[in-house]
């Protein structure tokens, strides 16, 4: 699939971090490659924590979004749906394990660990030129009606 996930299901969700329609946000562009769920992503200055390394939180927030948007790609597939069901992240730890440099690309590597029929566990990296600086290990779960997620894309 070479359109992103978001763009394909999601157009007008302002998400901080996968959102397309949000101007201000990180906007990442999930895309399946196989069994997994790649992102290409450039930092710009103004997610710095200090000059040429990427602030730790804006790493949460692509380790948290890539890794939803996983879970939620999977959920469809395995139900045979159409379109993936609204996911929210229930937790998420991330690993810092080393300066993440600013001034290149970072590639985001996701890929399901566990799940059930509501649920995906994901593992995830950022790595900068092939070294990873960054893991996460969460747990996302589909949401039903009621929830004010449900309806979010």
């Amino acid at each position: 699939m070479s359109e992103s996930l978001q763009d394909r299901y999601a157009p007008q969700n302002r998400c901080f971090g996968c959102g397309p329609a949000n101007e201000k946000g990180l906007r990442i562009k999930s895309r399946v490659e196989g069994e997994q769920v790649v992102c290409d992503w450039t930092p710009e200055p103004h997610h710095e924590a200090f000059t040429g390394m990427v602030n730790g939180g804006i790493l949460g927030a692509l380790l948290d979004c890539h890794s939803n948007w996983t879970a939620a790609w999977h959920l469809m597939r395995q139900a045979g749906a159409s379109a993936p069901p609204c996911t929210v992240t229930a937790e998420f730890h991330v690993k810092l394990k080393r300066p993440t440099p600013s001034n290149q690309p970072l590639r985001l590597v996701a890929r399901v660990v566990e799940s059930s029929v509501d649920r995906a566990t994901i593992e995830a990296t950022v790595a900068s030129s092939g070294v990873v600086t960054a893991t996460c290990r969460g747990l996302f779960v589909a949401v039903k009606e009621g929830h004010p997620a449900y309806h979010r894309w």
